[in-house]
């Protein structure tokens, strides 16, 4: 056990938490750890090898005496009112100047609440998203802090320190003031419920509509792995394919068709809405997942509507996988570039100065959804750091030139197959609007203008000008100061 002043401060010792504090004894830290049972604390150090760098303390007081200054705590306990009370606990034996770091998957409201709280007290409060599971904690996580720049100088290098590395650079950098940090790992959570939703997709057309078996599904699943689909999750996503229940049957064919979530993928989407932005690939992703779960009512509906009739998919293998592949690929890419859309409109209404690129290059390495597509999305914005949409870098462009026809093929045959789409279905959709010149939402307009007078704007006057027509009376147009509602 050490004696002298630890470097960092660390509360809450569930798996996380305590991979996390290896980690920094690892790169040479001393780390003090609190947790409200201390039995779990006693447990911990107890385990440890002689002469490591951690020691365990039993109350606040203890804990924050250890630490040197400015002290620096880090709270890995459970997103919400856990963290609230922590904070309530801690405030009293800190002083202007030290550090609270939130490694938890909070909501970034909250983060810039409990910031601009803290800030009166003259304590600087991080906001950093943690990505990369229990594995990444204990080898290297992607880290996404934001908060008060003040911060950042004192903690940086215990951050960088422990991150993953991606070509030399370390997958955590600043991002912003306020919930920078935990908005863009919730975005990274959204965006990741979209990845598995396209992987799923995929699985369920090679299985029902293919009629593949889970071996050659796995082999397909590594062949991705090796272009332009290399990721993390289609890795694990080959090995479970290959994973034996006792019996010698695939393990996967055992597992309840009911996704769990815990609400990140929700709150990506509820940004959407706040923010304007449609991330509508991520919303189908959470949609499908809702459904999923509702068992019962699924089952009710199949007895009472009948399951639809899935027919094999008719065509040359190679050709309907090679097809598939695009529409992975393509979904994909339409994905990423509504994240980064959110990313931006958030940014420009915070205030955060978001550098896209350097966001894109934090999840290269370390975190759930690392792949090599993530470093085309750095390049792209390193190429040009006011790319206004990833849809439109020539890199992008040329990868959905070649990959659209087997998307818009995919989505068609699936659907007259029976198989449910939603993540491939709405990224055909977004692509097909977002390119569209003219919409048809100027009846939509019309029907707001005719039931409640919310007036329109006309293609042959100057955009700004709003008109309101008596739907149903002789009377013509008239210009309105009605609000654009």
């Amino acid at each position: 056990m050490s004696t002298g002043k630890a470097d960092i401060g660390l509360i809450g010792l569930a798996v996380m938490g305590q991979n996390l504090v290896l980690n920094m004894a690892d790169h040479g830290f001393t780390v003090a750890v609190y947790n409200r049972t201390t039995s779990k604390t006693d447990a911990f150090t107890a385990s440890l090898a002689p002469g490591t760098s951690i020691f365990g303390t039993h109350n606040l007081t203890d804990l924050t005496a250890r630490l040197a200054s400015p002290r620096i705590v880090m709270l890995m306990v459970r997103a919400g009112s856990p963290v609230d009370a922590t904070i309530d606990a801690l405030i009293p034996h800190l002083e202007a100047g030290d550090i609270i770091i939130d490694g938890g998957n909070s909501n970034y409201q909250d983060t810039q609440r409990r910031g601009q709280r803290l800030n009166r007290c003259g304590i600087n409060f991080v906001g950093a998203g943690v990505s990369g599971g229990e594995e990444g904690a204990r080898t290297g996580p992607s880290i996404m802090p934001g908060g008060a720049p003040e911060a950042w100088r004192h903690i940086k290098n215990i951050l960088q320190s422990i991150a993953a590395v991606y070509d030399g650079e370390p997958c955590c950098d600043w991002l912003g003031p306020g919930g920078a940090g935990h908005f863009v790992k919730t975005v990274h959570n959204g965006i990741e419920y979209g990845d598995m939703q396209v992987i799923a997709e995929a699985y369920d057309i090679m299985r029902r509509g293919l009629t593949m078996d889970h071996d050659a599904m796995a082999a397909t699943f590594d062949e991705w792995g090796n272009g332009v689909l290399d990721s993390y999750l289609i890795d694990i996503t080959a090995a479970i394919m290959r994973t034996k229940d006792t019996d010698g049957e695939p393990l996967l064919t055992r597992i309840l068709d009911t996704a769990g979530q815990k609400g990140t993928g929700r709150w990506t989407v509820d940004a959407s809405m706040d923010f304007a932005m449609p991330v509508s690939l991520v919303a189908e992703a959470v949609h499908a997942r809702i459904v999923s779960a509702l068992a019962d009512d699924r089952y009710r509906a199949a007895d009472a509507l009948g399951e639809p009739l899935v027919t094999r998919i008719d065509g040359d293998t190679t050709d309907l996988l090679s097809d598939l592949h695009s529409a992975a690929y393509a979904a994909k890419i339409v994905s990423y570039a509504q994240g980064f859309m959110l990313l931006t409109a958030a940014s420009r209404e915070n205030m955060w100065d978001l550098d896209m690129g350097l966001v894109a290059s934090l999840w290269r390495e370390g975190c759930i959804i690392r792949s090599q597509f993530l470093n085309d999305i750095t390049s792209a914005y390193r190429d040009r750091p006011d790319l206004p949409n990833l849809l439109i870098a020539p890199y992008f462009v040329d990868a959905l030139t070649s990959t659209q026809d087997g998307l818009r093929r995919t989505v068609a045959r699936a659907a007259l197959a029976g198989i449910p789409t939603p993540a491939y279905s709405s990224a055909l959709a977004f692509l097909d609007a977002f390119r569209t010149r003219r919409l048809p939402a100027n009846l939509l307009q019309a029907q707001r203008d005719y039931f409640g007078a919310h007036t329109y704007e006309r293609i042959d006057r100057p955009r700004g000008e709003f008109f309101h027509t008596n739907w149903t009376g002789t009377g013509g147009d008239v210009t309105s100061t009605t609000y654009d509602a």
